[in-house]
């Protein structure tokens, strides 16, 4: 990985993409628990961390797995971990946590059928919503979906950039389907993202980690480098320590959610496909919009307007966005492997003002460009 020519054409699954990316993005601690259809990204990691120095932990549980990126991180590294379904689940209360304590940190969830065990090898999309509310309380929710294997590089890259630059946990989302399969990747991309670097010169004296104003957190100053302060779960002051002042804890609470919220057209990232006069818009994510795509286009064939919407920033929800690509739509086509978790996102944000109609799969199969076309064409 060190040496080798970066420019040579590489054919590459979503899960191996993943992994070398985040080496590139300056991952150098990755901890987690063998899953499911994620196992490649641990397996990839096992491999190649130690070339760069880097380290690779197989923890005990989900859980551990979690709360030692935590560590890490809170020691300067940049980490992530992988898992799918049911270790999703587990890792919850400590996702919670680093929302809490603002520790960055990449949590990969490549989805797999559910609830419990449901279908370990199969796709699905069903954590969509549990990526935004798994944790308890109000708290940010950053959520990153890649389709392609050059959406797999680039966006874990821009995964450690935003969880650096917001200090928070970011979790990208892929499917069964983007973590296995395999396309070719050239380096460097035409959107190479630049790597986020921290300020090198933080001031230590009257260093509060955890400021509740200005636009962005400030940088998080290492533990063991000279400025000691509390890390908590419970709600704190600036400085980390525990209060009971409810004026303190209110504005603890609401800076972890404004710090997301007041950047959302920083955050908004989205995909756009013939969405100019559009009568009906697709809107799909993932794997799904690999299927969407091919619909839009034998649809457009027939002569109908039908225009493609794929977010790649799912949480926050990049409502202006859709309502701008809406505009002249007199339907949208919702294609998601779930019972229509975006689907009622999409009915909110568009104000209920167009009729929304999910296209939905539950059983393992990937959803067919032709059963799309069907629902575009009115014939589902």
């Amino acid at each position: 990985m060190g040496t080798e020519d970066k420019s040579v054409p590489r054919l590459l699954t979503g899960n191996e993409a993943v992994a070398l990316a985040a080496i590139e993005a300056g991952a150098r601690f990755f901890a987690g628990y063998p899953i499911t259809p994620s196992s490649e990204i641990a397996e990839t990691l096992s491999r190649e961390l130690p070339k760069v120095g880097g380290v690779f932990i197989q923890m005990e549980d989900e859980i551990a797995a979690m709360s030692a990126i935590i560590g890490a991180s809170l020691a300067g590294a940049r980490t992530l971990t992988a898992t799918s379904g049911p270790g999703f689940s587990l890792k919850q209360e400590a996702i919670g946590y680093a929302c809490e304590t603002e520790v960055p940190c990449v949590v990969v969830n490549v989805m797999r059928g559910g609830p419990s065990t449901g279908m370990p090898t199969l796709p699905a999309q069903g954590d969509v919503m549990q990526a935004k509310w798994g944790t308890h309380g109000d708290h940010p929710a950053i959520v990153l979906c890649p389709e392609r294997i050059d959406d797999a590089w680039e966006l874990t890259i821009r995964a450690f950039n935003i969880a650096e630059k917001f200090r928070t946990p970011v979790i990208l989302l892929l499917d069964e389907i983007v973590g296995h399969l395999t396309e070719k990747l050239v380096l460097p991309l035409k959107k190479q993202p630049k790597l986020f670097d921290l300020p090198q010169n933080v001031s230590k004296e009257g260093y509060l980690p955890y400021r509740f104003d200005g636009e962005y957190p400030p940088p998080l100053i290492p533990v063991g480098q000279g400025v000691p302060y509390h890390v908590t779960g419970l709600l704190h002051d600036e400085t980390g320590f525990p209060t009971n002042d409810p004026d303190l804890a209110e504005r603890n609470a609401r800076w972890l959610v404004d710090k997301v919220e007041n950047h959302k057209d920083e955050l908004a990232d989205v995909e756009l496909d013939e969405v100019d006069g559009c009568d009906i818009l697709v809107f799909a994510y993932g794997g799904c919009a690999r299927s969407a795509r091919g619909a839009v286009r034998m649809a457009r064939e027939k002569g109908l307007k039908v225009g493609l919407f794929k977010p790649r920033t799912l949480w926050p929800f990049p409502e202006k966005e859709l309502q701008e690509a809406a505009k002249t739509a007199k339907r949208v086509v919702v294609a998601e492997m779930n019972l229509g978790q975006m689907a009622h996102e999409v009915e909110w944000a568009l104000g209920r003002s167009i009729p929304v109609e999910l296209h939905s799969k539950l059983g393992g199969e990937p959803i067919l460009p032709t059963e799309i076309l069907a629902t575009i064409e009115g014939r589902d």
